[in-house]
């Protein structure tokens, strides 16, 4: 099931809100009847109960009008011609209203479900909300993608909700299901990131990825331990992130060098003083040294693979290489 971002209260909240009016505006006719009762007559001609102004008030607002009960007062008549009729009238449009709400809200649901499913396309799925996922849709929002190309599969009914209060677009079940993944448009995806919370399902969700897209959209996978990411390769992931290991190093670090986690830290944390990036090499940039130019240039991307500087063909910058550098990323920085 496709849940999208509440930009309205809830059916159920609106028939609630409804509801209470509804029984509000009956309590308070059975009150200015019941306080009036000596100005209405019964066919019986006994003096009106609270029962019989219950009785009254529920007949005369629903419109059934039965005149067993009749104002003969001209107090008890005006009543009926200020409040009494009004609230009918008030009545039925708070009933209507329900019915008109609970519809239009089906009809905007499946209005929005029928646009984003021809809309979507070149979209990252993120399969997992936990803190990897959270994580991994931060960054992405940071980079400047739009939450509309962000669909998040999550079978955690907490996690699937907390999703979709951020604005992104959540797809209900488990990630090892076709049919989920299909819901998604896993084939029309740019790419699929894979944060489950164990190994073996972060494999199972490559291997379908894989077979259902014929290995034509990236897949990115996080595993808790080394040995398996061989395994998630095998399976079909593209890049795997190994968080224990990349945790274990970052431990030894902050042991052995302490600044140097300090670094570590500024580049992963948005919006603290560094950041690392990647572009296009430009035109005047063909053919100089990656070191010499601003901003600081530590790496480069030729033909999908990573050039250190150190090597021989890191020396130079060639056309169609992307570089990756060191970006200011202070709040004032980008603000300027």
């Amino acid at each position: 099931m496709i849940h999208f971002p509440r930009v309205r209260q809830s059916p159920l909240r609106a028939l609630g809100i409804r509801l209470a009016g509804a029984v509000s505006l009956v309590l308070l006719i059975v009150l200015v009847v019941y306080v009036d009762r000596g100005g209405y007559r019964d066919i019986t001609d006994t003096p009106l109960s609270l029962l019989d102004s219950a009785y009254y008030a529920v007949v005369t607002l629903s419109t059934t009008g039965y005149g067993d009960i009749t104002p003969i007062s001209e107090s008890a008549r005006l009543v009926n011609v200020l409040v009494i009729t009004p609230a009918r009238v008030l009545f039925l449009i708070i009933l209507v209203g329900t019915t008109l709400e609970v519809l239009t809200e089906q009809y905007r649901t499946n209005l929005r479900l029928t646009r984003w499913r021809k809309k979507v396309k070149d979209h990252v799925i993120v399969c997992g909300y936990g803190t990897k996922g959270r994580s991994a849709v931060n960054v992405l929002l940071e980079n400047g993608l739009d939450k509309r190309k962000i669909v998040v599969v999550e079978n955690s009914p907490a996690a699937l909700r907390s999703a979709i209060a951020n604005g992104l677009v959540g797809v209900e079940g488990s990630a090892t299901r076709s049919a989920v993944l299909l819901e998604a448009h896993v084939k029309d995806a740019k790419a699929v990131i894979i944060a489950t919370h164990s190994d073996d399902a972060a494999v199972l969700v490559t291997l379908t990825v894989r077979q259902l897209t014929a290995g034509k959209v990236r897949i990115i996978a996080a595993a808790r331990e080394a040995e398996n990411a061989p395994l998630l390769r095998q399976s079909g992931a593209h890049h795997v992130i190994v968080s224990a290991s990349t945790a274990g190093r970052l431990l030894g670090l902050s042991t052995s060098a302490p600044p140097l986690i300090d670094v570590v830290e500024d580049l992963l944390t948005p919006g603290q003083g560094m950041a690392l990036a990647m572009r296009s090499a430009e035109r005047q940039e063909v053919g100089q040294a990656p070191r010499e130019l601003d901003p600081l240039v530590i790496a480069l991307v030729r033909r999908g693979k990573v050039v250190s500087l150190a090597e021989p063909a890191g020396l130079t910058v060639e056309t169609g290489d992307m570089l990756v550098y060191v970006r200011d990323d202070r709040p004032t920085a980008a603000a300027g």
